[in-house]
């Protein structure tokens, strides 16, 4: 997989992984709760997290939603803040 699609395909995982937590990415940037450089690093994050092969499955498991990301998530911290 090339650069350009990696990052792509985290972004993908990143904001699936919001909806199913209930995070709701535009609302948080439009009221400044986070800013596009706290959206693109946690892009990077997701990038390099050892767990995101396991995250379709858990998100498939989860379809109608949950309460928190999973605690391997590098990026549980920032969601929790966003639906807090």
């Amino acid at each position: 997989m090339g650069f350009a699609a990696k990052i792509d395909h985290h972004a993908t995982l990143f904001q699936r992984m919001a909806d199913t937590v209930h995070a709701d990415l535009g609302d948080a940037l439009i009221e400044g709760r986070i800013d596009g450089q706290a959206l693109r690093a946690a892009v990077f994050q997701c990038m390099n997290c050892d767990g995101a092969d396991k995250c379709p499955g858990w998100m498939d498991a989860h379809a109608e939603g949950a309460a928190q990301a999973p605690e391997y998530c590098r990026n549980a911290p920032m969601l929790q803040r966003i639906t807090a």
